[in-house]
């Protein structure tokens, strides 16, 4: 597996800077997406849960989170990205709910978080696939600040989901490299010609392996979007639909958690509970 390169992703996420917000909104593909996302939050986190997320970014999600507790401590490698989140989180008026914003790296949070310290950790849009090689640090680093019993929500990308929603742009890359990409699940820097977004996607069955090994209970596994993935064309006119819109969702979130769907998403997510 391609080698974690803290720098890299830090530099990225400066740059991304406002897009990081915006990119939950852009599309009704792209909200399909975050609201198949957040469903699992509303689902199964509580009001008095305190909660880390951690690869916050501009805080698309963070203010979602604001809505179920007021015991937030945000995360995120990018200052860029951190300062976005206070100014949102302030601007859009749910900073009380808000503990405090760190910036630190998700394979490193000894110096700030202690052992068992939070209800659930919440690690959506994909930190997970920026570590590469380091996602065993990673995990337990998320595991060891959960208290026993409490909940994760990871994010990451998805191989075959990816190839299915930019199938037309992956069949201009060589096919050489794409066999190679499509072997490791690896776009990092030598593949720079198929990608300049560096990042490790998983198939379903590796990331259920992935999680299993380390120890969690799988209480969900679900893609982010396999019904309307390529539909974007009619699903304008579907959204101006209310009651049309919601049986989308309902139908979406459903579908995305049958085992012949999980490859099907740009993402995979998983809620799962740390031993007690």
């Amino acid at each position: 597996m391609a080698e974690y390169d803290r720098d890299w992703v830090k530099l990225y996420y400066d740059e991304y800077g406002k897009r990081e917000w915006e990119r939950w909104e852009v599309s009704p593909v792209e909200q399909v997406k975050f609201e198949v996302h957040l469903h699992c939050l509303r689902r199964h986190l509580e009001a008095n849960d305190r909660i880390l997320e951690i690869g916050a970014g501009a805080g698309r999600f963070t203010q979602e989170l604001a809505k179920i507790s007021d015991k937030i401590v945000v995360a995120d490698i990018s200052p860029v990205q951190l300062q976005l989140n206070r100014e949102n989180a302030q601007t859009l008026g749910y900073s009380k709910s808000i503990e405090q914003w760190i910036e630190c790296d998700i394979c490193d949070l000894q110096p700030y978080f202690d052992d068992a310290e939070f209800d659930a950790v919440v690690c959506y849009g994909g930190p997970l696939s920026y570590v590469f090689g380091e996602r065993e640090k990673a995990i337990s680093e998320l595991l060891r600040v959960t208290r026993p019993d409490g909940l994760l929500f990871l994010g990451v990308m998805s191989l075959w989901g990816t190839v299915h929603h930019f199938l037309p742009q992956v069949l201009k890359v060589n096919p050489a490299m794409n066999k190679d990409i499509i072997s490791t699940g690896d776009l990092g820097p030598d593949k720079s010609a198929a990608s300049t977004h560096f990042c490790h996607m998983y198939r379903a069955a590796e990331f259920r392996e992935f999680l299993e090994q380390a120890g969690v209970v799988i209480e969900v596994l679900s893609a982010s979007d396999c019904l309307s993935a390529t539909w974007a064309e009619c699903l304008n006119d579907v959204q101006q639909d209310e009651a049309t819109w919601q049986h989308l969702l309902e139908m979406e979130i459903g579908a995305c958690r049958e085992p012949g769907c999980l490859d099907m998403g740009t993402h995979l997510i998983a809620v799962c509970r740390k031993p007690g």
